[in-house]
């Protein structure tokens, strides 16, 4: 039997799910081609190790301010739509009432039901029910900026780690192909799990995720290999 939770819990972690994938994603691909771009440059293995761990922090940091400003954006529009709502909360109380009698007509409802409901949920607490069924707004997805950016920072640090680690116990001539694989097979799992805990079939997943970003990474090398072949 089918747990009656499954589908609210599913549909809960997504957003978390986005901003974890996202940021893992990105710090493997970024600091991974990085490396291998600097790599195919003939760099040193100094270099090498001081430009990816420079992406790691650089890219942690442009995560985190990119989430949280747009984060914040979307939060500052919440709060002036229930700014809005609570005036005319105010202004027309019965207005608002029949609107969101409305609302649950469209929605399946007989319009005496309807009506009760309305006026049950408005006494109880009339902006929270306009939030919740007009607005789209609930506490489960109200916008957290500082979350969202701690959140995208450490998933981007945390892929970042991979590809640099494995160039850091890799000797200079195998540095790529070691950054290669071990991201690779990173991406592989990753793009597995997100696939499977977002409902979708895993090896398409994981298959899309590694595949592109083996693209980025050959063309970093391409790019990485001309520039140090015009050193």
């Amino acid at each position: 039997m089918r747990r009656r939770n499954h589908e609210r819990h599913q549909i809960a972690g997504l957003g978390w799910l986005r901003a974890g994938v996202l940021g893992a994603n990105d710090g493997i691909v970024s600091t991974s081609s990085l490396i291998i771009g600097v790599a195919a440059a003939h760099a040193g293995h100094a270099s090498i190790l001081l430009s990816g761990a420079s992406g790691l922090v650089a890219g942690a940091m442009s995560m985190a301010i990119g989430e949280y400003v747009s984060v914040h954006s979307q939060a500052d529009t919440e709060a002036a739509a229930l700014d809005q709502e609570r005036e005319e909360l105010h202004d027309d109380f019965a207005g608002e009432a029949r609107e969101l009698t409305d609302i649950y007509v469209q929605r399946g409802l007989d319009r005496p039901l309807a009506e009760r409901v309305a006026e049950q949920l408005m006494a109880h607490d009339a902006l929270a029910a306009h939030a919740r069924d007009e607005l789209g707004l609930s506490t489960r997805t109200k916008s957290r900026p500082l979350q969202a950016a701690t959140a995208s920072a450490a998933s981007f640090a945390l892929g970042a780690v991979i590809p640099l680690t494995a160039a850091a116990i890799t000797p200079d001539p195998h540095v790529i192909a070691s950054t290669v694989v071990a991201s690779l097979a990173c991406l592989l799992v990753l793009g597995g799990v997100s696939a499977k805990i977002g409902g979708a079939k895993v090896l398409t997943g994981a298959v899309r995720v590694a595949l592109w970003s083996a693209v980025a990474m050959a063309v970093t090398a391409g790019v990485g290999t001309q520039l140090g072949a015009m050193r």
